[in-house]
């Protein structure tokens, strides 16, 4: 393997990396017995998918936009992978990735919300760590 793709790899470990840190985190926090921060768990959801997302785009070299937005990086993947379509129910987390974060801007995310934006980030995960299997890459144990 050259150097190049050997310092793409390093790279896609990386982002794939991170995103798990953000999903065992999201997880973690459902375990507190007071003062769950449902709108947190939802954020760390959101960026797990992201990241997930972003990783694979890093793999196929594929320039993204400095952006939250799943859909455009749905759209994005799209370009070179039809399983992009199997995870349109993923745009639901784009809100979490902003308006969650700051105050005067925040909704109040239920426990129900935090739970299905962890299943939804789960689903991500899953999907986008066969496709890279499938592609010969080993993604890093969570």
């Amino acid at each position: 393997m050259s150097a190049p793709e050997q310092e793409v790899l390093r790279k896609v470990m990386q982002w794939l990396s991170y995103a798990d840190e953000d999903l065992r985190l999201a997880q973690h926090g459902l375990t507190l017995i007071t003062g769950v921060p449902y709108r947190l768990i939802a954020y760390h959801a959101q960026q797990c998918a992201e990241k997930y997302l972003k990783g694979y785009l890093v793999y196929r070299r594929i320039d993204f936009p400095y952006t939250h937005n799943i859909s455009r990086l749905l759209e994005l993947c799209a370009e070179r992978a039809d399983w992009a379509e199997t995870l349109k129910e993923a745009e639901e987390l784009t809100p979490y990735a902003i308006t969650i974060r700051y105050p005067g801007e925040d909704e109040q995310v239920t426990n129900e919300e935090a739970v299905r934006a962890i299943e939804v980030a789960k689903h991500v995960r899953q999907v986008v760590r066969s496709a890279l299997k499938m592609e010969g890459v080993e993604p890093p144990l969570p």
